[in-house]
């Protein structure tokens, strides 16, 4: 009996120990995020479970044996892995499934369960939308195709509270957010200009993967808080990149005006271990424009290449290039006083500058990134972006006369040119479902370095002294005539020119915390210290005019060319910006969050007062309250969001009193307070029924302010914005593959200019209210339809011919909204 028990016990210990094997693992996709409910199978023992919400499985009581490891999920290539318990008793694995069907996972804020593409290049964080505190919106290539978007304008009136701010006559894109002008644009989260006014970049949409919004103090985690709009958000562009996938996309879109645009996208998969792809995007347009003289002409090209050398490691390099040609124009001038609004409704047959007119844009950004993933929780992430942005500007110039009617304008010409190269460099390790004890981490410290070098060459005549320089009168025009010339102004002597070489180099470490307590409470942490440093130098050329007497008593006037070279020391400035938060989540698919944040704003922190003090830093304090949900299997998106700012120690030039001539010194300007709500639905109700709904409301005043009226709105501040889109597609009988789309737009009103008590070196009144900026609504309308492998989609924009402006300043450009227009595009891909 005894032997007999001896043996069943010895046998139950070997049987034991056969099974005493475990597999832990993650599943994960090419960007390296969790996938939620993943299929899970040992194919040998007929095993299967299904992933939970960090993408994570566990195996135990295996046999000791080799066993083969398979995932898969809907929308993507199934991945499998071998392993040996006989070697060891414990294995991690992880799972990387690379996208199959791209468009079926594709939403309009873009991929169901997952962080968006390069979301975590100005996040910093491996979190989706729903996880941070932040408001983030995110517009897909799906939805640009959808509306034929062609600029990042037209995507981003997707979200709420986001308007241009100014076109600086049809050439630029600078955009608004919560009341701050020239929201810092980045592609790929590098910048690709230095103005901070962030009123360089042009893009186009061809190659754009997503456009990504997060608004308030976001730029806590890009140290870009020098900006004028920078506490106002970040907007930014993402390229596409290969996607692992063989195929691609033609198409040619013709339209009102004489639009021409051909465009291509194809991507490969290179090698028969799928470890390397490579993509390539590219497109050309050439179009008119309603009105004579004005056109454009621009190429693009997107080229990527994509590295996988094993399941813990993606290398990613990628190019984007753009040269665009396109005449800078004024749609209207205002024929009354400066406070009063009489926008003169110019015929679309009238275009107020000269035939040579011309806005050349060069943009090259080059990135290369790397991801290592160093064991399932821990990763580093290494990226090198780089960016050149080369402007040729010459253009009209329109100013009243004094003493004469508001038709009559002075008509000049100036240029400008700049060379602007920026380059960043981000390091950061990244934990991801951490845990100490019960609670979970994940985590981000990083270290980022930027230089921009910017060298700005303006030309004209100076006005007087050699403190302003403005444009060559060349003649005087009435606006209200019934034929406008445009002569060709073919050579210009320039006799005044100046030129500003600025280097910035700034450095960050920053560090940020997501603590999950328990499934219903979160804690969000960051800090981040920045350090910037300025010098710049500037030479002004102009002519000297000195009479002599010679020997023989006869007076000669001499014109001899001079500069003039200043520079400013080279000053460094440091700040830290904290960053703290909560989010309850009462519900699974419900997150409650509030946060503080701040920016810092050290351009300025340098500039003298009269008494011979430092002005001192900006400072933007932040509190942001909200909810976040996700309804019907993460297709439809809610969230609301109330915001409270105040920017503290605003400054501004001072001025000669009564004149326009700077001291060379700085005045306080106040504070100014910002407050309001956003809230926006997006996502499929139904599964052929899309909807992107959204609604803002602003409310901005100046306080305490020597230089602005106190009560008073920045410019270009709308207190309601507005956007509605719905798309409804046929999904059954002889009409399958038929979509109807309609959008609608609203901008209120807005001021034109701050209500200044002083010069603010715009020209802008003093102690006069400025006018508002009429509100407007446009309707837009889409008819699309796929059969098989081709699309064809018709468009109808501003359907009933609204007039609507925007405007840089008064005196300056005031560009009108594209009256009503058309478009027609078929595509084929293969």
């Amino acid at each position: 009996m005894r032997k007999i028990c001896a043996t069943l016990i010895l046998l139950a210990i070997s049987i034991q120990l056969a099974v005493a094997g475990s597999v832990k693992g993650r599943v994960v996709d090419q960007n390296g995020n969790s996938l939620p409910s993943a299929t899970v199978t040992i194919k040998e023992l007929g095993k299967v479970k299904l992933t939970d919400d960090n993408g994570v499985f566990y195996f135990k009581n295996l046999p000791e044996r080799v066993l083969t490891i398979e995932a898969t999920f809907i929308g993507y290539q199934a991945d499998k892995q071998q392993i040996d318990l006989s070697l060891q008793d414990s294995v991690p694995v992880r799972l990387l499934l690379n996208e199959n069907n791209q468009l079926e996972a594709v939403e309009v804020f873009g991929e169901r369960y997952k962080q968006p593409e390069k979301l975590d290049a100005i996040t910093r964080m491996p979190l989706r939308p729903s996880e941070q505190i932040q408001s983030i919106s995110v517009i897909s290539d799906k939805v640009i195709a959808e509306q034929g978007a062609l600029t990042i304008t037209d995507a981003v009136r997707n979200v709420p509270g986001v308007t241009l701010f100014g076109s600086y006559g049809g050439v630029r894109e600078s955009l608004s957010t919560r009341g701050y002008r020239g929201v810092p644009i980045l592609k790929n989260g590098v910048r690709v200009d230095s103005d901070f006014r962030t009123a360089s970049l042009a893009s186009d949409m061809q190659g754009v993967e997503s456009v990504q919004v997060i608004k308030g103090s976001a730029a806590i985690t890009q140290g870009v808080g020098n900006d004028l709009g920078s506490p106002g958000g970040i907007i930014n562009v993402v390229t596409k990149t290969p996607k692992f996938v063989n195929g691609g996309e033609v198409s040619f879109r013709t339209g009102s005006w004489g639009q021409v645009r051909p465009t291509f996208d194809v991507q490969s998969v290179l090698d028969r271990n799928r470890t390397i792809a490579f993509r390539l995007n590219g497109a050309y347009e050439r179009m008119d424009n309603y009105r004579p003289i004005v056109s454009m002409d621009k190429v693009y090209i997107n080229p990527s290449v994509e590295w996988r050398p094993d399941n813990m490691t993606t290398v990613t390099v990628e190019m984007d290039y753009l040269n665009n040609n396109s005449t800078p124009y004024t749609s209207t001038v205002n024929l009354a006083g400066d406070d009063t609004e009489a926008l003169y409704d110019m015929p679309h047959s009238k275009f107020l500058g000269f035939a040579t007119d011309n806005n050349n844009t060069k943009t090259l950004t080059y990135a290369a990134r790397l991801t290592r993933q160093l064991s399932n929780v821990i990763s580093v992430r290494a990226a090198y972006f780089a960016a050149s942005n080369t402007t040729d500007n010459t253009s009209a110039s329109l100013s009243s006369i004094k003493g004469q009617d508001l038709n009559k304008r002075a008509r000049g010409i100036s240029r400008s040119h700049k060379e602007d190269k920026n380059s960043t460099f981000q390091l950061d390790l990244i934990g991801r479902d951490v845990y100490t004890g019960t609670l979970k981490h994940t985590f981000q410290l990083g270290f980022d370095y930027k230089m921009a070098d910017v060298a700005s060459t303006s030309y004209g005549a100076w006005n007087g002294s050699i403190s302003k320089l403005g444009a060559i009168a060349v003649d005087t025009i009435d606006v209200l005539a019934d034929k406008i010339a445009n002569p060709e102004i073919e050579s210009v002597t320039w006799p005044g020119q100046s030129i500003t070489n600025t280097q910035t180099s700034t450095y960050g470490i920053m560090a940020q915390e997501v603590l999950t307590i328990n499934k219903y409470l979160k804690a969000i942490l960051g800090l981040r210290y920045s350090s910037i440093s300025v010098e710049d130098e500037t030479i002004k050329k102009y002519q000297k005019t000195d009479k002599i007497v010679d020997g023989n008593g006869k007076t000669q006037t001499i014109v001899s060319d001079k500069t003039a070279i200043s520079s400013s020391p080279k000053t460094t400035e440091s700040a830290w910006n904290p960053m703290a938060g909560l989010m309850i989540s009462p519900l699974e698919n419900v997150n409650l969050f509030g946060s503080y944040t701040t920016t810092t704003n050290l351009r300025s922190a340098a500039n003298l007062m009269s008494n011979g003090e430092r002005i001192g830093a900006s400072v933007s304090k932040q509190w942001e309250f909200g909810v976040k949900s996700d309804w019907l299997n993460n297709r439809l998106r809610f969230n609301f969001t109330y915001f409270h700012i105040i920017n503290k120690n605003l400054s501004n030039t001072e001025y000669v009193e009564g004149t326009n001539q700077p001291t060379g010194y700085h005045i306080k300007a106040g504070d100014l307070k910002r407050r309001g709500i956003e809230t926006e639905l997006s996502g499929r109700i139904l599964e052929n029924l899309q909807v992107m709904l959204g609604y803002a409301y602003l409310d901005a005043e100046y306080q305490n302010s020597p230089s602005y009226v106190s009560g008073s709105a920045p410019m270009n501040a709308p207190m309601h914005t507005a956007n509605g889109w719905i798309q409804y597609k046929l999904d059954k009988s002889v009409l399958k593959g038929l979509s109807i789309g309609v959008g609608v737009y609203y901008v209120g009103d807005r001021p034109v200019n701050e209500y200044s008590l002083s010069p603010d070196g715009h020209g802008s009144p003093t102690g006069t209210k400025p006018f508002d900026m009429p509100a407007y609504t446009t309707i837009n309308a889409q008819l699309g339809y796929t059969y098989n492998k081709v699309t064809a989609r018709v468009f109808f924009n501003n359907i009933f011919d609204e007039i609507g402006y925007n405007s840089y300043y008064r005196g300056g450009f005031i560009n009108q909204i594209d009256p009503r227009n058309f478009a027609a595009v078929v595509s084929y891909r293969f």
